[in-house]
């Protein structure tokens, strides 16, 4: 007969663990070798001799356990033993676990010996999925949701499930399990007071770097999940906004063999990951900002930046709004005003300072295809304009010293256009 204890008894490490059942009625229960309390690799799951009784008797026992719903059950980020009893149980007793890739999750379902069925969920396949899982919820099932590690919903599609469940006034219940945000900033050494999770970033460069320089003025400390192939990218773009000096903590591997925690300064990390490519997820925190404003960029990195983002693919337009965004007090653009100058005008004019004496000099030269353009082509007419307008410049009519539009009111044409260097000035506009 096995010996029974409460689930929150405290097991001494110095004792034989002892059997262990949850109930004789339970269709499934936990067993433990007798050896130590650290020996948890042995933890396995048996079938309870009443899985040899019909279905309809198992559901009922089943349902006996737990309530009809959607389980978020988190799953270990990279060792099999970071699991809770409460977890097995859930998988154990499921009618069905949702999961990302069936054949990851499956070597941790192997190790447990739990054979509850499993069924695709992921980002691809989510919208055809969810009325289905939607359909079974709501006659009774217990379904779990795993990720392929860690807690689901936190940056995997499980979040839009867990939403829709809520909708429909669905039971959704969390098990608790690994985090990796959480695990490396309790590892950190950085602040835990507050902290704010981006996540992964966007693809699109433009709107990468936007949410970069959003969190490179918070006092809170950023979390970010980077993919080991795109770390360069993110040193580079990071080191440019945040500053080299600034603290980061990579973490990777966390919980495996081989988990480290790399601190530095984003100079320092630059440097060193210049050299080797880490292997597998990566986690990254930085510091909060210290001070309440963040040090105004220099001459040369604002140009920098605006070159770059237009040699990413950005337009000239939105490459002054990113650039103008970090420059100004509040983030943000007006939307009208400036005496009734395009909009185009007002992003190049806030470059300069909102309007007033200019605080660096501007474009003394243009992207390579607009420079060659300019000195080898001359606008005869009116109907060559959309050839202009491709380049985000169908407005500008003089920008003394960047660029010369001279329009003839006679011939109603454009007579020519010129290069010169200094400054920015708008005279008027193309009606």
């Amino acid at each position: 007969m096995l010996l029974r204890r409460l689930p929150w008894m405290a097991f001494s490490t110095a004792a034989p663990l002892p059997l262990y059942s949850f109930s004789s009625s339970i269709p499934k229960q936990l067993t433990f070798s007798p050896l130590s309390f650290c020996s948890t690799s042995e933890l396995h799951l048996t079938q309870h001799p009443d899985n040899n009784k019909p279905e309809h008797e198992t559901d009922n026992r089943r349902s006996q356990l737990l309530k009809p719903g959607l389980y978020l059950v988190g799953t270990p980020i990279g060792n099999l033993e970071d699991i809770t009893f409460r977890a097995l149980r859930v998988l154990n007793s499921a009618h069905v676990i949702l999961s990302e890739d069936t054949r990851h999750s499956g070597k941790l379902l192997h190790h447990y010996n739990i054979k509850t069925p499993l069924m695709s969920y992921h980002k691809f396949n989510e919208s055809q999925r969810e009325q289905l899982v939607l359909r079974r919820l709501k006659q009774g099932e217990i379904v779990a949701l795993i990720s392929d590690a860690g807690t689901p919903g936190i940056s995997d599609p499980g979040m839009e499930l867990a939403k829709l469940c809520v909708s429909e006034n669905v039971p959704v219940v969390p098990i608790p399990g690994p985090c990796a945000l959480i695990s490396a900033l309790s590892a950190s050494g950085l602040s835990t007071d507050e902290f704010t999770f981006v996540g992964f970033l966007p693809k699109h460069s433009g709107s990468r770097r936007k949410r970069l320089m959003a969190s490179a003025e918070q006092t809170a400390t950023q979390i970010f999940y980077v993919p080991p192939h795109k770390l360069s990218q993110f040193l580079e773009e990071g080191s440019s906004i945040f500053g080299d000096t600034r603290r980061c903590v990579i973490a990777r591997e966390m919980t495996k063999f081989h988990e480290e925690f790399w601190r530095g300064t984003f100079g320092e990390a630059s440097k060193e990951f210049s050299i080797r490519q880490p292997k597998g997820e990566l986690t990254i925190l930085i510091e909060g900002h210290v001070n309440s404003k963040v040090e105004p960029p220099s001459d040369i990195e604002l140009e920098n930046e605006l070159r770059e983002l237009i040699e990413n693919g950005e337009s000239l337009s939105t490459a002054v709004k990113l650039v103008a965004e970090r420059t100004s007090d509040d983030n943000r653009l007006p939307s009208r005003g400036m005496n009734g100058l395009p909009l185009v005008v007002q992003q190049l004019l806030i470059m300069y300072g909102w309007v007033g004496a200019p605080a660096f000099t501007l474009l003394p030269w243009l992207p390579t295809e607009i420079e060659s353009f300019i000195e080898s082509w001359v606008v005869k007419s009116k109907k060559e304009m959309p050839k202009l307008r491709k380049f985000h410049l169908p407005h500008l009519v003089f920008i003394p010293d960047v660029l010369s539009l001279t329009l003839d009111q006679e011939s109603s044409s454009l007579g020519e256009i010129a290069m010169s260097s200094s400054s920015l000035t708008v005279i008027s506009e193309i009606v």
